[in-house]
């Protein structure tokens, strides 16, 4: 992958709209948010608000992670999901095609993360000033020197996932910050977020938004 940002022109792919909430598909390469600049302007947020105009930002994907992003259309319902993700009553799941082949079938992955300030974005494991940080994984697959992984974070850090993948041993493909040699060689990072629980603002009840990884 480039430093040049050249955001997919994909047109908005909509799991679910209603008066409160909007999930959305997010292809990777593209921004979340704004990022510093003219040049990185164009975000899933702003293409989202093209079309709704009173969108309001909940949660952040990475710009290489594709997959369910949930925007709130009220301030209330803002709100709501907002402290949902503090709370960490949300339940997210991702699919990640990692390198090696995983021998255990499930496991729990607690290592609290801090940024590698030197090398920004990046972070790191760091066990003295590291935020608390847990990863729950279960194998669904392992064959030709890969691994297909479902993620399940309990935080959510900055990286989280991909930091916990290399401390495993088994960085995601594709991964141009923690991936070396033929393992960040691939088309795109490997990571998918692939269902969001949440309670909906109006009322609670619990909705399951999904969508199956691309690759």
């Amino acid at each position: 992958m480039s430093d040049v940002y050249n955001p997919p022109n994909d047109p908005l792919d909509i799991v679910h709209e209603d008066h409160e909430l909007l999930v959305v598909n997010k292809p990777t390469g593209l921004l979340s948010v704004p990022g510093k600049g003219e040049h990185l302007s164009d975000c899933l947020l702003t293409r989202v608000q093209a079309v709704f105009p009173q969108a309001l930002l909940v949660h952040r994907l990475d710009r290489d992670t594709s997959g369910i992003m949930i925007f709130a259309l009220t301030p209330h319902a803002q709100r709501h999901l907002g402290l949902q993700f503090e709370k960490r009553q949300t339940r997210k799941t991702y699919v990640a095609r990692v390198d090696g082949e995983v021998t255990e079938k499930s496991g729990t992955i607690d290592l609290p993360l801090a940024v590698d300030w030197p090398n920004r974005p990046k972070q790191r494991v760091d066990h003295e000033n590291g935020r608390p940080a847990v990863t729950e994984w279960r194998l669904l697959r392992a064959r030709d020197g890969e691994s297909r992984l479902r993620l399940s974070p309990k935080t959510g850090r900055s990286h989280q996932l991909r930091v916990h993948c290399l401390e495993m041993g088994h960085p995601i493909l594709g991964d141009p910050f923690y991936a070396s040699g033929a393992a960040r060689e691939h088309s795109r990072l490997m990571l998918h977020s692939e269902s969001l629980r949440v309670r909906h603002p109006d009322g609670g009840r619990g909705m399951t938004f999904s969508s199956k990884a691309p690759f």
